[in-house]
């Protein structure tokens, strides 16, 4: 039997109603959330992404600011930008838009974003935090991965899961989220020996490792719910047959555009799991909802109890 597939696009859409409504009584407190988000150079991916960002802020009332330094941008003057926002009231949240142009010293730059308006919840305070279960900003795609696992009714309490994937971004945190939440966690990446085998003990399998269609049928015990994080663009013909061989709609669209997204797991594991997000549609979205969640979190945690409106 084919899997549940896990829709990203409708829980994103639940939580951003949620996030509208919490910033309508936000801003009637007299604390409109605000994001500035700053975009080094022209990359034209990084682009896309600011733009989407900027337009969720708007759609939900977050106030928002696009900072852009052209590509020439030293760290010395990227530092004094994020140093004139940590001081700025009226800015609850701050996001470095990575990659930085290859002379900026990207990791001086987020260490320097404070971290109570670190959205991305990069700085090691905030890493500590959720090390240690304290308050803070967790980063947006591993929340993203639980908000899908919690709001499709998949238990995580007791469960094996198993993470392909040990970046700062997305491995180490989800892999820390989901043993927060009382599951038993196995970490795998480009050194573990026997990686199919100690995936297949997964109930859980979350594939962020950044290689198209990694995770093959022998990775997965059969019923357990996988969630790719993986987006990889595929041009090649041959890459593409490997991958959607008979998927004549998905044929049709990389005919006309050139190419297609793949994640890191292979198309076919649906015929196997229980439960798979796709791609695209699927973590994706979540990224975006959680960084609007965190802008929320991030006033609310600067403001205190009138912000968080109990206690």
């Amino acid at each position: 039997m084919a899997a549940i597939i896990l829709d990203g696009n409708r829980i994103a859409a639940q939580i951003k109603t949620e996030i509208g409504q919490e910033v309508c009584r936000l801003s009637d407190a007299g604390f409109r959330p605000g994001l500035a988000v700053i975009l080094a150079g022209h990359n034209p991916a990084s682009e896309i992404y600011v733009r989407n960002k900027v337009k969720s802020c708007e759609q939900l009332g977050i106030l928002s600011e696009s900072i852009g330094p052209p590509q020439s941008v030293s760290t010395k003057e990227l530092l004094e930008i994020v140093g004139r926002l940590n001081q700025r009231d009226e800015i609850d949240g701050i996001l470095v838009q990575l990659p930085l142009p290859e002379q900026v010293d990207a990791k001086s730059v987020l260490l320097a974003v404070a971290p109570e308006k670190d959205v991305d919840g990069f700085h090691p305070v905030n890493v500590g935090n959720l090390s240690t279960q304290r308050p803070g900003l967790v980063p947006c795609t591993p929340a993203g991965v639980i908000e899908i696992l919690r709001r499709s009714n998949l238990p995580i309490e007791g469960r094996n899961a198993v993470v392909i994937g040990r970046s700062d971004i997305v491995g180490k945190p989800v892999a820390m989220l989901l043993l927060n939440n009382n599951a038993t966690v196995t970490v795998c990446h480009s050194k573990t020996i026997n990686i199919a085998q100690i995936a297949r003990q997964a109930d859980i399998l979350v594939a962020a490792i950044g290689k198209p269609g990694f995770v093959t049928r022998e990775f997965v015990k059969p019923g357990a719910t996988v969630i790719d994080v993986g987006i990889n663009k595929v041009t090649d013909k041959k890459e593409f047959e490997r991958f959607f061989a008979g998927d004549t709609s998905r044929e049709r669209t990389f005919l006309e555009k050139g190419s297609t997204l793949v994640g890191d797991v292979h198309p076919h594991v649906k015929e196997l799991a229980g439960a798979l997000t796709p791609v695209p549609g699927g973590v994706g979205p979540l990224t975006i909802a959680m960084l609007m969640a965190n802008t929320v979190k991030a006033c609310q945690m600067r403001r205190g109890k009138v912000a968080r409106g109990r206690e």
